[in-house]
């Protein structure tokens, strides 16, 4: 793969990806009103900024994949990592494969939120989020969150369009026999 202007944006977009999540996530961490450090045992409640409107802040610490999904803890924690680190990777093999700005894009989102949370997991155990869509959306959406996942969420609904919604059928190259 040479690499020239037509297919080297995706790969900012991944940093750019884990940077806005490291950013926001240290600025959680560094909150006092989260507990977010103390919390990590789980005797010890974490912490809740209320906002006006349908978004609160509040500290989690996500033992498991985006949404909660395959809690661990222990040894666990490391295969999950594990899985995690080989999923990326190969979606960034993918990507460097990659042709269509969409695929291209859903791929780097999906990368870069992934390296975000990988991050966190190596160094606590577990994922901050703190993206709280509260009481005022009727609980229809019940599950607190964090940049990484909402990239990679928005790089999977990405992936799913391209692939089945906007992907055209090829022109076959065989000529018909008669």
């Amino acid at each position: 793969m040479r690499f020239v202007q037509q297919t080297i944006w995706p790969f900012a977009v991944i940093p750019l990806v884990l940077l806005l999540d490291q950013v926001t996530k240290a600025m959680v961490l560094a909150e006092p009103r989260f507990n977010a450090l103390a919390c990590l045992d789980r005797t010890v409640p974490c912490g809740q900024i209320v906002l006006p409107g349908p978004i609160d802040l509040t500290m989690l610490w996500n033992r498991g994949m985006s949404y909660g999904l395959l809690q661990s803890e222990g040894i666990m924690r490391w295969v999950l990592a594990g899985a995690m680190l080989a999923i990326a990777l190969g979606f960034l093999v993918w990507l460097m494969r990659a042709d269509g700005k969409w695929l291209k894009l859903s791929l780097a989102l999906v990368i870069g939120g992934a390296f975000g949370n990988l991050i966190d997991r190596v160094r606590y155990g577990a994922v901050v989020d703190f993206i709280d869509v509260n009481e005022l959306t009727a609980g229809w959406f019940p599950w607190i969150f964090n940049v990484a996942d909402s990239a990679i969420t928005v790089g999977a609904i990405l992936l799913f369009a391209d692939q089945f919604l906007l992907s055209r059928r090829k022109p076959s190259n065989s000529v018909e026999q008669g």
